[in-house]
C-alpha cells in the first residue's frame, strides 16, 4: 500500500479530506480498486518519507522503456496533482491498465493517452450541464443508409502519404506519455496550474506513465492540495459556461496569468522570465554567439491563482423581460400556446444562446465597408515574442570528395559498367514477396535503350519529336518502382525534363483538373507510361484514352523493354556536367488546390545527393528499404537519386503491399539486414499493429530509420511507440532521425544518425496558447494545453537558414517566435516552372530587419514550414504554412485540431483515418470546418453525441469555435492517389454544396464574434419640427410627391352620370346599348361569353329583383357574391347595387381542398355578417356538401341565391344612395401577415378611382384592354368589375387559373387582340417565365406577336419584383415585347390604386441603394453593382389626384428624401375605413384619418402601413416638371427586428435563394429573437443537409445576421395567396405546432 513510509498523522487536513472521500467514493462504486489505489498513491506521494534508496515505480506504473531511471518516473508524479475521482473516468482507468498492449482491435491503435486526457479533462467540465443543444429534426427517409455494398468501410488504414489522420493519434499503449498535439491555452479560469517537470532524455515521454495519464479528468473542480513548493491552494475552476468568452480582460483581471503577481504578493516567485531566457540567445555557430534560449528546461514553480466567482444571476432572453415566465415565451404570434418537439427544441436551442458570447462589442457602429466589422479589442495579455533577432543558422560545410561524379546520369554511367552485377532495386508483388531485382547493369541499358528511342524512334524517320530541355510526364503506378526508374533515367540520359505525376483513375479525379494546370504550365504534351498502366487507363467507348478534365492532349508512349530500339555501337548518350537547367519537375499542391510543378536543377539535385549522403553517412553498397512514394520527395530524393549515387541496394515497398502486410517493410529490413529504412508515422504504426503475427524480427541492423513525417507535431508519440514496442527486436533508439522536407526547400533539416549511448535530444513541450500567437513559451501552466514537439536535427549540410514572419514582408523573427523556415543552399528548388510570378515570391526572397533593410544579397527560398531553431541550433517544426488556420488573428494547425477530434473516442462514430479540416472565409474572417466519414452503423444519437463533445473539446483545448461539423457517408470524401483525404476538394464540395453530409452541426454563434455593435435606438429627444428645420438646412427636400389634378368636370351630365356607378351603367345602356364591354375567354382562348351594355344592365335588374323576393333584403344589407372569375359576378355586383345592398366579393372554395378553402370563405361571411350569398348552381351543391359539412357546421349558412336561375322580371324600382358618401362595397384580404382585413369603399371613392385609372392609362370606349388577374379585391377587383362600366372601355378577361392548363393563353391573346394595354399579376408572369420562357422559339413561329403591346402593367400590394420584371422583359423581347413596356403598381389596404404606370410620361426609373443604410432607416444612393448594394424599381407614376409624403412612423413627422419612413397618401379615392365587428375607432381614426404632427397639421392623411421614400429624378414629366418617384421597399408589419436594424424578409430570402441551385423558394420569419430560415428543396434529399452551411454562410456574408434555425421542406410548402405573395406568418405558425413535414430542422448553436 502507498501508507509505507507516509506518516498519516501529519498529513494536512485537505489531504485527509481528499482520502476520506476517496474511501466514500470507493465504498459506493463510484471508482474501481485500481483507480482508487493509483488516486491514492498519489495524493500520498509527496508525502513520503524518502530514504536513500532509490524507489521503484509503483507496480501499476508502466515500465519506462529504455534507458529512463525509476526516480524519474517519482519525481514526474511528485509533481502531477491529483484532481479528485469521477466517475467519467472509469472506463478510462479500466484502459490505462495495459500499458503495453500494441495489438487489439484496429481501432485502438492511434491513441495518444495524454491527448485523450486533455480532451476527457475538457468534455468533463462541460459534464455538470448537460448539453442544452438540441438535436436536429431529421425525416426518415432522408438518412437511409445506402445499401452497404456502395459504402464499405474505407479501409481506415488509408491515410495518405501525408494524411496525419491515423497517425495524428500517438501512442498505443498508456506507457507513453508525451503530451500530444493537444491544444492551444485553455481558457485561464480554467488552468490547473500544473508543474511543469523536464523530463530529459526519452523519460520526457515515456516516464510519466499511466498514473498521471489518467489524472486529469476532473469534474471541473479541483481539490485543494498542497504540494512540498507551495503554500497555495490550488485554483477551483469555477463552474463554466458551455462558450467561455475569449477576451474579457476588463471583467477578470485575476484570470490572466500574467498579472497575478501583483495580486498574490505572497505567492512564489514566476518563473525566470523568457526575456530574461532569451537576452543574450543569439543563434549561430560563431564563437561569440550565446546560447540560444532553452525551450527545454524550466525551473518547476508554483502558482495559485484567486478564485473569482462569476456572476451567476439566471440568464434573460434579449427582448423579454425578467418577470415573463417561459410559457410567455412558447406561443405564438397570437397567444395560442404551442407545444412540440420543434417548439422545445428551438426553446432549448435558445438556453444555449443566452450565455454571454465571447468578445465585449466596441462602442460604435460606423456605417462603412471596413467598418463593417467588429474588431476585437487587442488582449494586453497577449503573449509577444520578447528575444532578440534571429541570427541565420549555418549548417557544416559540404565536403569536397574526390572522386565525385560531375553529373548523376555519370554516376549511373559509372556502377553499370562496372558493378553491373550490383543489385540497385527489388520490387515487391502484392504479397510483399521479391517480384524482381534490377542491377545497376541492366538499369543503365534500359535506360540507354529509352533514351536513344525518345530522341530518335518517336516520329517518322529523321523528325525528331523530343528535343533535349522538352518536358515529358511519367505516370507509373506505385507499384512498379523499376518501370519508374528507367523512365526517369532514360530521360536524364536524353536530357529532357522528367515530370513524375499520379496514374489518373477517372475522368472525376480529385484534383484532375489541377493536374491538367501542371501539365499545361510545363507544356507536356508526351507522357511515358507502361504497358498495364496504359491497359488500366480509362478508355473512351473506341479505346482511345480519355482525354481527362482540365488536360492538355497528350501523346503516349509505352517504355516497356519490348518496344525499345537498341542503340548502334557509335551512339552514346551526352552526359555533360551539372549545370543550372532544369533535371526534372517534382508536382506540387498548394493549400488553394492549384498544382505546380517545382523545377530542380541538374545541379541542385546533384548537390542535394552529396548533401544527403553526407547528412546521413551512406555507404557504397548498402541496403535501403523505402516505403515511400518514389515519385516524389523523399521517396525520389533518397530512395532513387542518392541511391544511386551511393550504389545501394534500394528495397520499393509499395502502398498496395502495406495495406496488406503492414509489416513487410520490417520484414524486408529483417531479411536483407538493411541498414537504413525510409518511412512515414503511418509505417510506424501499421507496423505495430501486427507486430503481434512475427515474434523473430529484427531490426538491429538499422543505422538509420529516417521518419519522412518527423517534423509534423504528432510524430512524437508516433516514435516513441515504435521505440516501446520494436526495442525488444533489436531497435536502437539513437537511429530514429526524424527530418523536415519541403518541395521547394527540399531537404530543410535531418537529424543525424546518433553514436549508441550518448543522450537522445530533448524535447520541447509548448504552451499551444503561446503557439497560437505565435510566440514560443515553454508550458509551465496546464498540460492539457501543451505541444510536444521533437526536434528534426541540424541544417542540411552546405545550407544557411532563417525564420521569418510568414505573412508580409520576409522580416527576420525574434528568437522567440514562430515563422516560416527560409532556407538557402545550391541543393534547392530553383522555381515554380512556368509561373514566374509565383516564383519570385518563393524563390528569391531577401529577409529584412525590423527596420526593413535587407540583411544581405543571397535569395533565400521559403520551406512552407513553421517552427523554430532550438538550443544546439537543433530546428523544431510546429506546423506547415497550408495546414494554417488563421482566425481572429490567432493561428491553429489543422493536424492539431484532428488530433482533439480523435482524442474524442470516435470508435463508435467516424473513421479515424478519415476526417478533414480546413478554414472557409465568411463575414471577413476564416471559420473552421470539420468533415469526418460515418460509419454506416453510427446511430443519430451517437453521431451527434460525437459532435457535440468535439465542439466542447476544441472550444477548451484550442479557444477556438468550430463553425461546422459535418458527418458523410463512408467513403464519400474525395480521395488522393494515396488514399488520404484530398482536403481541397473537400472544401470546394462544401462551398459548392456537392458534399451531401448526412449529419451537420452549425455553430456561428460561438465563433462569430466579429459581428457589428447592434444597433441601439436613441430616445428621440429631438422633435420632429427640428428635425424638418434640419433637413431644410442641410439642403435636403421633405420627401413628398404628388400626381396630377383630376380637374373639374364641367358639364352636369357627365357628373351626373359618373356619380355612381350603378347610373353610370344604366346611361351606358340606353346610350350604346350594343356596345360590348366583357369577353370572357377559357383555356382554349375561345369566348365563352361576352356582356354589352344592355345585357349587363339586364341581368344586374334580375339579379336585384331576386335578391328583394328570395333574399328579402334590406338596404344597406350585405351581400357576399361567391363566383369563379367571370361575368357572372359583374352582374351580380351591379344586381346588387341596383337592389340597395352592399356586395363582398370573395374567392370561392378550391373544390379538391375544401378543408383548407372553405374556412376562409365561412369567416368572410361572419365577419362582414352577410344577410345572404349570391352564388352558382355548382357552387351551392359544394357549400351544401358531405365534404363541406366534414369542415364546418353548413346549418348555418345564411339564405343562398343560386343566379343561374332568375325571375324573369325587373325590380320595381333601382335603387339610388341619397349621398356618394354611402358604402359602395367592401374589400375583403388577407394580408401576408396573415390578417384578414376589410375596407369600407364609399361611392365617391369608386368614382374617383375610376377617373383616375382613365386619365392615367387614356381608356374610354374604342380602346381593348386585357385583364388577367383574381377578380376579388384590391386594383385587380377594380380593373375586372368597375372600370369598364365607368369608362366604356372593352376588358377581355383572362382567369388565371385557366393559364395552368395552358400557359400561353395570356400572351396569345395579347397578339391575336394586338391590345395595347394589359394588366397581370406577378404569379401569372411567373409563370409565364418559368412555363414558356424557353419555347419563344415556337411561339414565334406560331405567329405570336407582342410588339403591339404598350404597358404591361403588374399589380400589386408590394416591393417591385425586378428581377422578375425583368427576366419577364429580356425572356419574351424575341416575340417583339418592348423592354420600356412592364411596369408595376401599387396598392395598400387603405387606398386600392396609389400608382400605376400610365401610357405617357417618363419610364419607370430604377436605383440602387446601400442595403447597411436602409437597415437604419436611411437612403443612400450607390453605383450599380457597388457591394450591399439593391436594386428597386419605381412603383409606377402617382395617380392623378394622389398625394405622397414619406413619414417617421414613430413621430409622425415628415422626413426628408434621404430618410426611409411609411407612406402616407391623401386622396379622394382612399377607403373610408376598416369593416370591423367592434368598430375600434381608433385604429380607424389612426389608420384613415390621421394628421402629421407638425408641418401641415391640417390635411388627413391615411397610413400606408408600406415604408419607402420619395426621389427626385432628372426625367419630366408631361408638365415638364421634375418627376418625383416613389420607391415601395416593403410593408412595415413584415419587417424584422433583429440586432437594432430593420431588415426586410425579401432581402434575405433573395440571398438565401441564390445560395444553391436546389432551392426553389425561401422564406424568412423570426422567433424569439432567433431568425428562422425555410427553404423549399426542389432536388433530391441527399442535398438537404447542404443547404445548411449555405444558408449560413450567405446570410451572415450578406446581411451580417447569425440564422438561429435552417428548416429544409418540400416544394410547395411556404404558403402563398392568391397575389403571389408570402404568407410568412402562416408559416411561422405551422412551423411552431409543428406541422410542416421538414426534410431536416438544423438548430445552428
Amino acid at each position: 500500500m502507498a501508507d509505507r513510509g507516509v506518516d498519516m498523522l501529519a498529513l494536512p487536513k485537505e489531504v485527509k479530506d481528499q482520502l476520506a472521500e476517496l474511501d466514500l467514493e470507493l465504498s459506493e462504486g463510484d471508482i474501481t480498486q485500481k483507480g482508487y489505489e493509483k488516486k491514492r498513491t498519489k495524493l500520498l506521494l509527496p508525502f513520503f518519507i524518502h530514504t536513500p534508496v532509490e524507489a521503484p515505480p509503483p507496480a501499476y506504473d508502466a515500465q519506462a522503456p529504455g534507458p529512463s531511471n525509476a526516480s524519474g518516473s517519482t519525481h514526474a508524479n511528485a509533481h502531477t496533482q491529483a484532481p479528485p475521482p469521477s466517475s467519467s473516468s472509469r472506463y478510462r482507468d479500466r484502459r490505462s491498465r495495459r500499458p503495453h498492449r500494441s495489438g487489439g482491435t484496429r481501432d485502438d491503435r492511434y491513441r495518444s493517452d495524454i491527448h485523450t486526457e486533455a480532451v476527457q479533462a475538457a468534455l468533463a467540465k462541460h459534464k455538470e450541464e448537460k448539453m442544452a443543444l438540441p438535436m436536429p429534426t431529421k425525416r426518415r427517409s432522408t438518412y437511409v443508409q445506402s445499401p452497404i455494398n456502395n459504402c464499405t468501410p474505407p479501409d481506415s488504414s488509408s491515410s495518405s502519404e501525408d494524411e496525419g489522420a491515423l497517425l495524428r493519434q500517438s501512442s498505443v499503449g498508456a506507457g507513453l506519455g508525451a503530451p500530444a498535439p493537444s491544444s492551444l491555452l485553455q481558457p485561464p479560469s480554467l488552468q490547473s496550474p500544473d508543474s511543469w517537470i523536464n523530463r530529459s532524455v526519452q523519460g520526457s515521454s515515456t516516464s510519466s506513465s499511466a498514473s498521471s495519464a489518467s489524472s486529469t479528468l476532473s469534474h471541473g473542480e479541483s481539490k485543494p492540495q498542497p504540494q512540498p513548493s507551495q503554500t497555495q491552494t490550488q485554483a477551483q475552476p469555477q463552474y463554466k459556461p458551455q462558450y467561455q468568452p475569449q477576451y474579457q480582460p476588463q471583467y477578470q483581471p485575476q484570470y490572466q496569468p500574467q498579472y497575478q503577481s501583483q495580486l498574490q504578493p505572497q505567492s512564489q516567485p514566476q518563473h525566470p522570465a523568457i526575456a530574461d531566457m532569451l537576452a543574450q540567445a543569439r543563434i549561430g555557430l560563431s564563437e561569440n554567439s550565446g546560447p540560444p534560449p532553452d525551450v527545454l528546461a524550466a525551473a518547476p514553480q508554483a502558482r495559485g491563482s484567486s478564485q473569482v466567482d462569476r456572476p451567476n444571476n439566471p440568464p434573460v432572453v434579449r427582448g423579454m423581460s425578467r418577470g415573463q415566465s417561459r410559457s410567455s415565451m412558447m406561443e405564438t404570434a397570437d397567444g395560442v400556446p404551442v407545444n412540440s418537439r420543434v417548439s422545445t427544441k428551438i426553446q432549448q436551442l435558445l438556453n444555449t444562446l443566452k450565455r454571454p458570447k465571447r468578445p465585449p462589442l466596441s462602442e460604435f457602429f460606423v456605417d462603412d465597408q471596413e467598418e463593417i466589422v467588429e474588431v476585437p479589442q487587442p488582449d494586453p495579455n497577449t503573449p509577444r515574442p520578447e528575444g532578440r533577432q534571429i541570427i541565420p543558422v549555418k549548417g557544416e560545410p559540404l565536403g569536397v570528395v574526390s572522386n565525385w561524379p560531375p553529373a548523376l546520369q555519370a554516376a549511373l554511367a559509372r556502377w553499370g559498367a562496372t558493378q553491373g552485377k550490383s543489385p540497385a532495386l527489388t520490387a515487391l508483388d502484392i504479397t510483399g514477396k521479391s517480384l524482381y531485382t534490377l542491377t545497376y547493369g541492366k538499369l543503365w541499358s534500359r535506360s540507354v535503350k529509352l533514351a536513344y528511342t525518345l530522341l530518335n524512334k518517336l516520329g517518322p524517320k529523321n523528325e525528331q519529336v523530343l528535343k533535349p530541355g522538352d518536358r515529358v510526364a511519367l505516370v507509373y503506378p506505385n507499384s512498379d518502382p523499376g518501370m519508374f526508374w528507367v523512365a526517369f533515367y532514360g530521360c536524364l540520359l536524353a536530357e529532357v525534363i522528367p515530370v513524375p505525376i499520379e496514374v489518373p483513375l477517372s475522368r472525376k479525379d480529385a484534383g484532375s483538373s489541377q493536374v491538367g494546370f501542371l501539365l499545361g504550365s510545363c507544356g507536356v504534351t508526351l507522357a511515358l507510361t507502361s504497358e498495364i498502366c496504359l491497359k488500366g487507363l480509362p478508355k473512351t467507348p473506341t479505346g482511345e484514352i480519355l482525354q481527362f478534365k482540365g488536360w492538355p492532349q497528350l501523346k503516349w508512349v509505352v517504355t516497356d523493354s519490348k518496344y525499345l530500339t537498341k542503340p548502334g555501337k557509335d551512339w552514346q548518350p551526352h552526359i555533360p556536367t551539372a549545370n543550372t537547367d532544369p533535371a526534372y519537375i517534382e508536382y506540387k499542391a498548394s493549400k488553394e488546390g492549384t498544382v505546380m510543378g517545382v523545377a530542380v536543377s541538374k545541379v541542385a539535385m546533384l548537390t542535394h545527393c552529396q548533401a544527403l549522403t553526407q547528412a546521413c553517412n551512406y555507404c557504397e553498397g548498402e541496403t535501403l528499404v523505402n516505403v515511400l512514394d518514389f515519385k516524389k520527395d523523399m521517396g525520389l530524393w533518397h530512395g532513387v537519386l542518392t541511391s544511386v549515387m551511393n550504389r545501394i541496394h534500394t528495397i520499393s515497398v509499395p502502398y498496395a503491399v502495406m495495406k496488406a502486410c503492414p509489416l513487410s517493410w520490417v520484414q524486408r529490413v529483417h531479411i536483407h539486414k538493411a541498414r537504413v529504412a525510409l518511412v512515414k508515422c503511418r509505417d510506424l504504426h501499421w507496423a505495430m499493429m501486427a507486430h503481434r503475427e512475427q515474434r523473430d524480427t529484427s531490426l538491429a541492423s538499422l543505422r538509420m530509420l529516417i521518419v519522412a513525417d518527423g517534423a509534423n507535431p504528432w510524430s512524437v508519440s508516433s516514435c516513441d511507440a515504435f521505440l516501446n514496442v520494436f526495442q525488444i527486436h533489436g531497435l536502437k533508439p539513437e537511429v530514429i532521425c526524424p527530418c523536415a522536407t519541403s518541395p521547394e526547400a527540399m531537404t530543410v533539416a535531418i537529424r543525424r544518425p546518433g553514436v549508441p549511448g550518448t543522450p537522445l535530444p530533448a524535447r520541447a513541450i509548448l504552451s499551444m496558447g503561446g503557439l497560437s500567437h505565435g510566440v514560443i513559451r515553454v508550458n509551465t501552466e496546464d498540460k492539457n494545453s501543451a505541444l510536444t514537439v521533437q526536434d528534426v536535427g541540424h541544417v542540411m549540410p552546405g545550407a544557411l537558414m532563417c525564420i521569418v514572419k510568414p505573412e508580409g514582408p520576409p522580416q527576420l523573427c525574434k528568437t522567440d517566435e514562430i515563422g516560416e523556415i527560409v532556407v538557402n543552399s545550391r541543393a534547392g528548388g530553383n522555381m515554380y516552372y512556368g509561373l514566374p510570378g509565383v516564383t519570385k515570391n518563393t524563390f528569391e526572397v531577401i529577409p529584412v530587419n525590423a527596420l526593413g533593410a535587407p540583411i544581405g544579397e543571397i535569395p533565400f527560398v521559403r520551406s512552407g514550414l513553421l517552427g523554430f531553431v532550438g538550443p544546439g541550433s537543433l530546428i523544431f517544426v510546429v506546423g506547415k504554412n497550408e495546414g494554417l488556420l488563421m482566425v481572429s488573428g490567432r493561428r491553429h494547425n489543422a493536424d492539431d485540431l484532428v488530433a482533439t477530434a480523435l482524442a474524442v473516442e470516435p470508435v463508435k462514430t467516424v473513421y479515424r483515418g478519415r476526417i478533414a479540416v480546413f478554414s472557409v472565409t465568411v463575414f471577413y474572417d476564416e471559420r473552421i470546418v470539420v468533415v469526418a466519414e460515418q460509419r454506416p452503423d453510427a446511430s443519430e444519437e451517437d453521431s451527434f453525441q460525437w459532435m457535440s463533445r468535439v465542439l466542447q473539446a476544441i472550444d477548451s483545448i484550442h479557444q477556438v469555435g468550430l463553425y461546422c461539423l459535418a458527418l458523410v457517408p463512408a467513403n464519400t470524401l474525395p480521395k488522393t492517389h494515396l488514399g488520404g483525404i484530398h482536403i481541397f476538394e473537400t472544401k470546394q464540395h462544401f462551398l459548392d454544396g456537392n458534399l451531401h453530409p448526412c449529419n451537420i452541426l452549425m455553430c456561428p454563434h460561438t465563433c462569430v464574434t466579429n459581428l457589428p455593435k447592434p444597433r441601439q435606438k436613441q430616445p428621440v429627444g429631438v422633435g420632429p419640427a427640428s428635425i424638418m428645420v434640419g433637413n431644410l438646412v442641410a439642403g435636403k427636400r421633405i420627401a413628398q410627391a404628388a400626381g396630377r389634378d383630376l380637374g373639374m368636370i364641367e358639364d352636369q351630365d357627365l357628373i351626373r352620370k359618373h356619380q355612381f356607378l350603378s347610373e353610370a351603367l344604366q346611361w351606358r345602356a340606353q346610350t350604346d346599348p350594343d356596345h360590348c364591354l366583357y369577353v370572357l375567354l377559357n383555356a382554349k382562348g375561345v369566348a365563352v361569353s361576352t356582356a354589352t351594355c344592355v345585357q349587363l344592365h339586364k341581368r344586374a335588374e334580375k339579379i336585384a329583383a331576386a335578391l328583394t323576393e328570395k333574399g328579402s333584403i334590406n338596404t344597406g344589407d350585405n351581400v357576399v357574391l361567391l363566383y369563379p372569375p367571370g361575368i357572372d359576378l359583374i352582374a351580380s355586383f351591379y344586381g346588387c347595387l341596383y337592389a340597395g345592398c352592399v356586395p363582398v366579393t370573395v374567392r370561392p372554395p378550391h373544390p379538391q381542398n375544401l378543408a383548407a378553402t372553405l374556412p376562409t370563405v365561412r369567416m368572410i361571411i361572419d365577419v362582414s355578417k352577410a344577410a345572404c350569398i349570391l352564388t352558382t348552381q355548382n357552387l351551392m351543391r359544394i357549400l351544401r356538401s358531405k365534404e363541406a359539412a366534414a369542415t364546418l357546421n353548413i346549418k348555418t349558412w345564411p339564405t343562398i341565391i343560386d343566379t343561374d336561375d332568375l325571375p324573369r322580371h325587373r325590380p320595381p324600382t333601382i335603387y339610388k344612395p341619397p349621398t356618394a358618401e354611402m358604402i359602395a362595397y367592401l374589400d375583403f384580404s388577407v394580408s401576408t401577415t396573415g390578417m384578414l382585413t376589410g375596407v369600407k369603399i364609399s361611392h365617391s371613392a369608386v368614382s374617383a378611382l375610376c377617373r383616375s385609372i382613365k386619365l392615367q392609362c387614356e381608356l374610354y370606349s374604342s380602346r381593348q384592354i386585357a385583364i388577367c388577374l383574381d377578380p376579388y379585391c384590391g386594383l385587380g377587383f377594380v380593373l375586372w368589375c368597375l372600370a369598364s362600366v365607368y369608362s366604356g372601355h372593352q376588358s377581355i378577361l383572362i382567369p388565371p387559373m385557366e393559364l395552368e392548363s395552358c400557359l400561353p393563353l395570356w400572351l396569345s391573346t395579347l397578339s391575336q387582340y394586338r391590345i395595347r394595354d394589359t394588366f397581370c399579376s406577378y404569379s401569372v408572369m411567373e409563370l409565364c417565365t418559368k412555363g414558356i420562357g424557353t419555347q419563344t422559339e415556337i411561339l414565334k413561329a406560331r405567329g405570336l406577336n407582342l410588339s403591339c403591346v404598350r404597358s404591361c402593367v403588374v399589380i400589386a400590394e408590394e416591393r417591385p419584383r425586378l428581377a422578375l420584371t425583368m427576366s419577364f422583359s429580356k425572356l419574351f423581347k424575341d416575340l417583339g415585347l418592348s423592354p420600356r413596356a412592364v411596369s408595376t403598381a401599387f396598392g395598400s389596404r387603405v387606398n386600392l390604386a396609389i400608382c400605376m404606370q400610365g401610357t405617357t410620361g417618363p419610364d419607370p426609373s430604377t436605383v440602387y441603394v446601400d442595403m447597411k443604410s436602409l437597415r437604419h432607416d436611411r437612403v443612400r444612393l450607390v453605383e450599380r453593382g457597388a457591394p450591399q448594394s439593391l436594386p428597386l424599381m419605381e412603383s409606377g407614376k402617382i395617380l392623378p389626384g394622389v398625394r405622397v409624403i414619406i413619414v417617421n412612423p414613430e413621430t409622425r413627422g415628415p422626413l426628408g428624401d434621404s430618410h426611409l419612413g411609411e407612406i402616407w397618401i391623401n386622396s379622394p379615392h382612399s377607403a373610408s375605413g376598416y369593416y370591423t365587428i367592434y368598430g375600434e375607432e381608433s385604429l380607424q381614426a389612426d389608420h384613415f384619418n390621421t394628421k402629421l404632427s407638425f408641418g401641415d397639421p391640417t390635411t388627413l392623411w391615411a397610413r400606408t402601413g408600406y415604408l419607402g421614400f420619395v426621389k427626385r429624378t432628372e426625367l419630366l414629366d408631361a408638365a415638364g416638371h421634375r418627376h418625383d418617384a416613389l420607391f415601395v421597399v416593403g410593408s412595415l408589419d413584415e419587417t424584422l427586428e433583429l440586432r437594432g436594424l430593420r431588415y426586410h424578409p425579401i432581402d434575405i430570402e433573395t440571398s438565401v435563394s441564390r445560395a444553391h441551385r436546389s432551392i426553389a423558394e425561401s422564406a424568412v420569419f423570426t422567433w424569439t429573437n432567433l431568425l428562422v430560415v425555410v427553404a423549399e428543396l426542389c432536388g433530391s434529399e441527399q442535398d438537404a443537409l447542404d443547404l445548411v452551411p449555405l444558408v449560413t454562410n450567405v446570410v451572415l456574408e450578406e446581411h451580417h445576421l447569425i440564422v438561429g434555425v435552417v428548416v429544409i421542406v418540400d416544394p410547395g410548402v411556404i404558403p402563398i395567396n392568391s397575389r403571389g405573395e408570402k404568407q410568412r406568418m402562416h408559416l411561422r405558425d405551422s412551423f411552431l405546432a409543428d406541422q410542416l413535414d421538414p426534410i431536416y430542422v438544423a438548430y445552428n448553436m
